[in-house]
């Protein structure tokens, strides 16, 4: 695990509190995959209080020196996102997260992003495997996914797009970030 990984701090995210910053972070052409470039302010208001009521999906924002740095969200794949599109297991966590544009980009930074998510989600000791839907035109994306153990499984359709269904077992992340 890189240093970078281990200064982060998690909190839970106000939907409306955070909604302006998340605005820009998900409406600036870089987030192009979340699909939300032609949101409105409310609109980021409503689909996170939304998140937040639902005990199935938790947003968080991940702090770098207390400062907001990125997105995670955590949602349970048999309730949300992928029902009907594959089996889920006992333990199977779905996760999203969201690295804002920058005028000053960080070497290594998205990388240490992931890996401090991956490593928050492992913490609980019910995860047995984290599940993520990226598209599969989102090769930047994929690279980070292998980078910290994910393993593509099948492409699947959902209703917004084309996504590459894959896989990371806590022994799989353990081994990634040892490499």
């Amino acid at each position: 695990m890189t240093v970078l990984s281990t200064m982060f701090t998690f909190r839970p995210l106000d939907p409306l509190k955070d909604a302006e910053l998340l605005h820009g972070w998900v409406t600036h052409p870089k987030a192009a995959f979340w699909m939300m470039q032609d949101a409105r302010l409310e609109d980021v208001e409503r689909t996170y209080m939304e998140i937040a009521a639902d005990e199935h999906h938790h947003a968080l924002l991940g702090l770098l020196d207390g400062e907001p740095a990125f997105l995670m969200e955590r949602y349970d794949p048999a309730h949300r996102e992928l029902v009907g599109l594959y089996e889920p297991e006992p333990g199977d966590v779905g996760m999203h997260f969201l690295v804002p544009a920058t005028q000053a980009p960080v070497h290594g930074f998205t990388r240490a992003v992931i890996t401090a998510v991956m490593a928050r989600l492992f913490e609980d000791p019910a995860t047995r495997r984290v599940v993520v839907e990226p598209d599969v035109r989102n090769k930047a994306v994929h690279a980070l996914n292998a980078a910290v153990g994910f393993v593509p499984e099948q492409e699947i359709r959902k209703p917004e797009k084309d996504a590459l269904l894959s896989f990371c077992t806590r022994e799989g992340f353990e081994r990634a970030v040892a490499a």
